[in-house]
Parts: C-alpha cells; structure tokens; sequence
C-alpha cells in the first residue's frame, strides 16, 4: 500500500524540512519531498504539524515488557522488541548478559531466527560479557575474572554471523588481542566496566576498542592515590578522538550537565543515546522478578544502594532528556539515537534517516516530543499510533 505522511516537520539530512512529504510503499521510503500535494492513490496520514523522525535504534538494550534477551527464548525476544518498538525503537540490536559463552550461543540461535522472522526489526545481537573486570561489574553477573581465550570465542565467531557487537574490559590478558580479531570479523569492540587509565585505553583504540559502553557508567574518572592524581577512563576516553561513546540519557544514570559535557566534546557523530533497558522498561510499571534489584528515583538499583545496574527509560525518553534538561537541539538528539547508532552498527545503508531507498521505519513526536506514530518497515505500529484521536 502507498502511504503519505504529510503536514509536519520532517527532519532530513540536510536540516528540517517544513509543509514537504514522505511517501513509502513496500517498506521502503519512495520519496522525501518539499511538497505535500496529494499522491494519487496514496493513503495520506496527516501529521498535524508535528515532528516526522528517523525511527531509533537500540544499541544497547536487555529487555523490556516484563522480558529480558538473556532468557534466550522466542518468546522474550519477541516480547521485549514489541514493548519497544511502540515508543520509537524501530531496529534493536537485543544485548545478551553473558556469564559464559553458552549463553551466547542460545541467544544467538534466537537472534538468527529473528533476523530471517523479522527482517529490519532485529539487525543482530550485542553481547555484554563474559570477558569483564569482576570489580567493575557490579557483583551482579560477574564474580571472577574471566579472561578472553582465542580458543573459545574464535569458534563461537566461526558458527554464529549476527553478533555485532561485544563488549568487554581492554585491562584483562587477551582483550587486545580478542579486539583485533573482532575487528576482522566486522564485529564492533567496546570497552565496558573497566578501570583502564590511558595507556590501556590508547593500547585498546589502536587494537580495535573504538567505542566505549555506557560512557562515565561502570569506570573511573579523574582521580587520586596517595600524593598524585591520575586520569581515568573517561578523561582516557575524550583524549581518544576517533573514539565513539554512548551515554544512557535518562536523566539518572548522568546528570544532564555530563549529558551536555559529552555532546560538547565528541559531537553528534561520535556520540549515542542508549537505554541500557532492563526488562522493567515499557513494562506498565509492573514490578521486577529480580529481588537483588528495585527501582527507585526512576532508575533500577543493586538493593543495597551500592550501585545503578539498569535503566527503565525508552528510546525516545532520552530524546525527551537530552531536549528538555540538556538543552540539545532536537535534531541533534535525534541523529544520536538514529542516524549515529545506525553508522556504528554498519547499517546506515538501510536506516538511520529518512532518505529515499531506505527502511520506512519512520516516527511522529509531538510538541512535547511524546510517540505518536511510529512505522516499522512501512507497518503502521497499532500500539503506537495516537494521530487520529
């Protein structure tokens, strides 16, 4: 069917586009044009003045809808993608907390079965773990050191093609060497949960580490022992120029000061937005199964207070965020949840801004940049679409 949005602001490559039109029909973007004159046999959706984005992509996601990836299951995957996909998230790249690599392997069995089901929605999978300093892992999945062995990811990586991403810490035995080997396999490396200072982060970015995970979250800033002061991670991270970060920008884990800090020095290019979503997120306030973690102040714990370990926000909730208390310009906020997560992830050929070629996964914000349609590779969104009330 042919469809044609009309009648907002529509958020191109070149800029904002006001009164124009986009046109999609088989899942894919026909025509991104200035004008709004009525396509003949077109179904025309008027979007009230309102906000026409690039749908979000979910880099760096657990769960949502009472479901977490890490059950490997159909059922969680699939459940946790419909929760998010109602607030925006249009391709999602399921992250799997991994205390070992059979958990990888099941999870990536899911993974492949979405790919071929769901084509567009789910691109690959992101994996967090096993390899990760157990002091900087809040406790909660990781309890011992456990170090990267060639042996063992090398044949994981020979059976399975839809991982595209893994995290894990460039200070222990073997992490740079497992980051080249990524790197050669078109994986993304990313630091996470370490306490690298400079010489390990500027060792780690030449070995293929060009991203780092949850930015500030899970590693050490500038800091001091006994007499002298040393950098840390995060100063490590800003002196890496090429290197790319994501922060999650709920407002809790970073203060919206960090926020504006981070867009300030490494741009929009070089920054995304995550949630970093536990599966409490876009669940209907229903409480969590885990007794280790609660929520409070809207932002999931360690019970004991010891540390954040999750977030609940959804995707366009950071959107919301980096507007509304980080004072960003909407377009720019916008791009780091689409347009700069697709690059990263090696799919900006498909999605990340609304260009003719390109995936129909499409949302409509309104002023107060609340969901009100989203279309999933062309696929009116039921759950999501408020535009004719």
């Amino acid at each position: 069917m042919l469809t044609q949005i009309i009648n907002g602001h529509i958020l191109t490559p070149q800029g904002w586009m006001k009164d124009g039109s986009v046109l999609i029909s088989d899942g894919t973007i026909l025509e991104v044009t200035n004008s709004d004159l009525a396509v003949i046999g077109a179904k025309v959706v008027d979007a009230k003045g309102m906000y026409i984005i690039p749908g979000f992509v979910a880099m760096n996601i657990h769960g949502g809808g009472g479901f977490d990836f890490s059950e490997c299951t159909d059922e969680a995957f699939e459940g946790a993608v419909a929760a998010h996909r109602k607030y925006g998230a249009t391709t999602i790249f399921p992250t799997v907390l991994a205390h070992d690599l059979s958990v990888i392997e099941r999870a990536a069995a899911v993974c492949e079965r979405m790919m071929a089901k769901k084509k567009g929605l789910v691109l690959g999978l992101h994996v967090e773990g096993p390899y990760l300093n157990p002091k900087m892992a809040a406790s909660l999945f990781i309890d011992k050191e456990n170090d990267p062995e060639p042996s063992a990811y090398e044949e994981l990586l020979e059976r399975s093609g839809c991982i595209k991403r893994w995290d894990a810490s460039p200070e222990l035995p073997g992490a740079l060497a497992f980051a080249s080997y990524l790197r050669s396999k078109g994986v993304l490396p990313a630091i996470s949960h370490t306490e690298a200072e400079f010489d390990f982060i500027k060792a780690a970015y030449e070995a293929g580490f060009t991203h780092a995970a949850h930015f500030y979250n899970a590693m050490p800033g500038f800091h001091k022992r006994r007499e002298y002061k040393y950098e840390g991670t995060v100063e490590s991270v800003y002196l890496m120029e090429g290197m790319t970060v994501e922060v999650i920008a709920d407002g809790r884990h970073l203060p919206p000061t960090i926020l504006r800090l981070v867009y300030k020095l490494k741009g929009v290019e070089r920054t995304c937005l995550v949630t970093d979503a536990l599966s409490c997120s876009a669940n209907e306030g229903k409480p969590l199964s885990d007794p280790r973690i609660i929520i409070e102040d809207g932002v999931c714990k360690l019970a004991d207070h010891s540390s954040l370990v999750g977030s609940i926000a959804t995707m366009d909730a950071l959107v919301r965020t980096m507007v509304e208390k980080a004072d960003i310009p909407l377009a720019d906020a916008v791009r780091m949840a689409s347009e700069t997560p697709a690059r990263l992830m090696g799919v900006s050929d498909r999605i990340g801004t609304l260009q003719r070629g390109k995936d129909a996964d499409i949302v409509v914000l309104d002023r107060k940049l609340n969901v009100r349609a989203v279309w999933s590779m062309g696929e009116l969104v039921p759950e999501a679409n408020t535009l004719t009330e």
